[in-house]
């Protein structure tokens, strides 16, 4: 089994999982576990289970490379719910990406500190933190895409395989992303439209796709070239549903967006009071307003996501 050197140098095995094709979209059902429903009356405040050695199996996460990039340092994390059984229900899975390096948040840009997928889904979905690959395909970057094309062609080889391998639920197949990984939610996730028809939800929390002007990046000024490529994007969502959160004002990225798609029943936009949720900043949860552990605590913003994303399920397409 091959070996990966991670955070502070650990040293953890790493899983190498094989292929299987995803299905075409179809009509709307979802038919799988009920237990993965979310409770919205939930009291309970979740801890973001650590990476662990070992085999992967209910309750633990592992970091796991895929055979193509054998002998890198490239990697993304796989957590399997306590109710996981590979000939169980299929679960609903959910994949994330993370923010940017970002020391003044505590945001690391490495997919093991990822925490929104996590929190979204209440600890009951197979969750996925995904990489982005750096330039020499040797690493993960912790700054923006890296080769963007490689961070697309990664997620499109390894999305199914891993509905396939998990025994995950291909009607239930959602995508969200903190900060840099909110704009990479569009950026990434509906590059083409072949990445675009891997997912049946989305959620962003924190930035999006085309409202502001990123400098210093070759994709992302100036504002006006930017947001005619992000509208096509955009497009591409095609009438799923997705739900745009932001910490305070979230009115910017409503008016962009009614912008480009005049007509939004799939869309639900949430303001977040990120202090509201965890108290005040630095403390156990997070060091900044702008974090992905809002939803680990009771608070009324995890209720409404709650129900947001059990609504997500029934909506979902049926793809077998």
């Amino acid at each position: 089994m091959t070996r990966i050197s991670i955070k502070k140098r650990q040293i953890l095995p790493r899983v190498v999982c094989c292929w299987v094709a995803a299905a075409a979209f179809g009509a709307c059902v979802w038919a799988g576990d009920p237990s993965a429903y979310l409770d919205i009356d939930s009291q309970v405040t979740l801890s973001i289970p650590a990476l662990s050695a070992g085999p992967l199996g209910p309750g633990k996460r592992v970091a796991v490379t895929p055979p193509e990039y054998a002998g890198t340092k490239v990697f993304h994390t796989l957590y399997l719910p306590e109710a996981w059984r590979q000939d169980g229900h299929k679960l609903p899975i959910i994949f994330e990406y993370t923010g940017n390096h970002y020391p003044a948040a505590g945001s690391t840009g490495e997919p093991e500190d990822a925490g929104l997928g996590f929190g979204l889904s209440g600890g009951k979905y197979i969750w996925v933190s995904m990489p982005y690959i750096d330039r020499d395909h040797t690493d993960n970057a912790v700054t923006w895409w890296g080769d963007a094309q490689a961070t697309i062609d990664y997620a499109k080889k390894n999305v199914p395989r891993m509905i396939g391998e998990c025994n995950a639920d291909p009607n239930a197949v959602f995508l969200c992303g903190f900060s840099r990984g909110a704009i990479g939610v569009n950026y990434i996730g509906l590059h083409d439209d072949e990445i675009a028809r891997l997912w049946t939800a989305f959620i962003t929390h924190d930035h999006f796709d085309g409202v502001r002007a990123w400098g210093r990046t070759e994709w992302g000024s100036p504002l006006a070239q930017y947001r005619k490529e992000a509208s096509k994007r955009l497009q591409r969502v095609a009438g799923r549903p997705y739900l745009v959160s932001q910490h305070g004002d979230i009115r910017d990225t409503e008016q962009y967006i009614r912008s480009v798609l005049s007509h939004l029943p799939n869309f639900t936009f949430s303001s977040v009071n990120t202090e509201q949720a965890l108290g005040r900043f630095p403390n156990a949860f997070a060091k900044h307003a702008h974090n992905d552990r809002w939803l680990l605590t009771p608070s009324p913003f995890r209720t409404t996501t709650w129900q947001w994303m059990n609504r997500a399920m029934k909506r979902a397409p049926d793809r077998e």
